[in-house]
């Protein structure tokens, strides 16, 4: 794949804005995991970035601490809430990418959002896309990240490389995509959202597969 010769068509399978929060009524979530008690939904943002390096594109992903409450140990985007002072959700993901991994905003570019992803546990996620230029190493904040690690495009481009997660909750079964990578296993929220980002923005399919 002659990846640099398609950012420009990455970037029109790309929403130019994020997409408006629907009433909550509307929302339906991946999986139910709590009672949400009429709260209204946390809007988030996460950062898809395509990493230029000198064999290829990577993706960029962060190994949670183990020292968090939620979601410790976990894969994950870099992300997290959009503060009231953010100025919008590309701002909040490299504000976020920033904290936890040392990426400078000034070597991103914002090619566009993809469509929302509700959760289960009451998170609005409006996944962020840029290509990056990094200047410096990526560094991992101790008191938010483990580990930064980078996958080739290739690899999750690859059908291959998805297989699935399963797990039970309050008698239901929850199931994701799940990748594998090099002592890394991707599942739950940030392997569907992979999945997705493979589906209609890497390989442009008019609709993702479910795991």
């Amino acid at each position: 794949m002659a990846f640099d010769s398609d950012i420009a068509e990455i970037a029109r399978r790309l929403l130019d804005m994020p997409e408006p929060m629907p009433d909550a009524g509307d929302l339906v979530a991946d999986f139910q995991i709590a009672e949400l008690d009429g709260r209204p939904p946390v809007p988030a943002a996460v950062l898809i970035a395509l990493i230029r390096r000198g064999s290829g594109y990577t993706v960029l992903y962060t190994e949670r601490s183990n020292s968090l409450r939620n979601h410790s140990g976990q894969v994950a985007f870099p992300g997290g809430r959009i503060d009231p002072e953010d100025q919008d959700a590309a701002y909040a993901a490299l504000r976020e990418a920033n904290e936890e991994v040392a990426l400078d905003p000034a070597d991103a570019d914002i090619l566009g959002f993809m469509p929302y992803y509700y959760t289960g546990t009451n998170y609005f996620i409006t996944p962020v896309v840029a290509v990056v230029d990094p200047k410096r190493p990526f560094i991992a904040n101790p008191g938010e990240v483990d580990d930064v690690f980078e996958v080739p495009v290739e690899t999750l481009i690859d059908d291959a490389s998805y297989g699935k997660f399963r797990v039970h909750h309050r008698g239901q079964e929850r199931r994701s995509w799940q990748i594998d990578h090099e002592g890394h296993r991707i599942w739950g929220i940030t392997a569907n959202l992979t999945r997705r980002f493979r589906d209609s923005v890497l390989v442009g399919e008019a609709e993702h597969a479910e795991p």
